[in-house]
């Protein structure tokens, strides 16, 4: 009977020690153990991360960082470390944080638009993908790949197509840039090449006219009867006299490009530049920024008519005057100049 009771209690114990440690696995293991309120929490691993560098980033995010230490060890992760975006969500526990950072890199969607120069891209994807600007910017300009792929550095900016695209946070700047080659070659449909023949301008020249189409107007649907009077001037022989080009010939030549510049004077037309398309017939040699979809299209879709002129209109703000004669043009240009005057606008 004493010998029973031994046994019993020594059971007793181990079932008691198995609960013990087979709570302290769950908790350990699969209870929950992050430490946000919101739906899901999103964690940035760098290429070459240590596993401190890790702990780094989750520790805000974990109730308990000595249970995830102890899971992470156990199943090795510590050793196999993966750089990417991972979402963590709210209630995971070490073990679906674990399996989450391991093999679960989820791609994120960048933007961008309206960018100058390949240094203003840089610095703007720099603050969405891992590369830094300078490591972009390098790559961007290697004249080994713009030779292979048909651009040269003035050219260079036309091949990144504004749009939203979906890549990897860790993706490399190489990577990156064949990604947009990729997808500037996709863009140019046949159709679209064939437009291009037909107006008689390469697909550099196209995005170079978008690019000044673009910055003309900011009216979607005023592009293409203005990416007309252009296609007019460059057919008959006619410098192109757009004011943004000598804009950004004023900012290249001063090498500053934060300054604001309202109201082009007479003297910035005698810039030596071959952007100021005033002393020079033609497209100007690259493009002026980086001209959007809607830029581009107009340009290959571009409204025939006999315009040769336009002004802004100070009774629609947004859009413009067209002219096909130049004393029609001068009667439009001088209701500008009067209200511009009148408003004060010097710069």
């Amino acid at each position: 009977m004493y010998l029973k009771k031994i046994l019993i209690a020594v059971l007793l114990l181990g079932l008691v020690g198995m609960a013990i440690f087979s709570w302290y696995v769950y908790s350990a293991v699969f209870a929950p153990n992050t430490a946000f309120n919101n739906k899901e929490a999103h964690v940035y691993i760098p290429t070459n991360a240590s596993f401190n560098n890790v702990l780094e980033e989750l520790e805000p995010l974990l109730k308990d960082r000595s249970s995830f230490v102890k899971v992470a060890t156990k199943k090795e992760y510590t050793s196999n470390i993966k750089a990417g975006h991972y979402v963590i969500t709210n209630g995971m526990s070490n073990n679906d944080i674990v399996n989450t950072i391991r093999s679960r890199n989820v791609p994120i969607n960048i933007k961008f638009n309206n960018k100058e120069r390949l240094e203003d891209l840089a610095g703007h994807l720099a603050n969405q993908i891992e590369p830094d600007s300078i490591t972009l910017l390098n790559t961007m300009r290697n004249s080994e790949f713009l030779t292979t792929s048909g651009f040269s550095e003035a050219t260079a900016l036309g091949m990144y197509i504004p749009n939203t695209y979906e890549v990897y946070w860790n993706t490399s700047a190489e990577n990156f840039r064949s990604k947009m080659l990729n997808e500037y070659n996709r863009f140019w449909t046949p159709e679209r090449n064939q437009k291009a023949k037909n107006i008689g301008l390469t697909r550099d020249q196209v995005i170079s006219l978008a690019a000044i189409v673009q910055k003309e107007t900011a009216k979607v649907d005023e592009r293409p009867r203005v990416a007309g009077v252009y296609i007019n001037r460059l057919q008959s022989g006619m410098p192109l006299q757009a004011d943004p080009t000598v804009i950004y010939a004023k900012k290249r030549s001063e090498n500053n490009f934060d300054q604001i510049i309202k109201r082009v004077l007479y003297k910035d037309l005698e810039i030596n530049s071959p952007y100021n398309t005033y002393l020079n017939i033609g497209v100007p040699p690259g493009p002026i920024a980086m001209p959007d979809i809607t830029a581009i299209d107009a340009v290959l879709n571009f409204e025939k008519h006999e315009y040769l002129y336009f002004v802004a209109d100070v009774t629609n703000f947004g859009y413009h005057k067209f002219a096909k004669t130049l004393a029609q043009h001068n009667r439009n240009k001088a209701e500008y100049v009067r209200w511009i005057n009148e408003n004060g606008v010097r710069r």
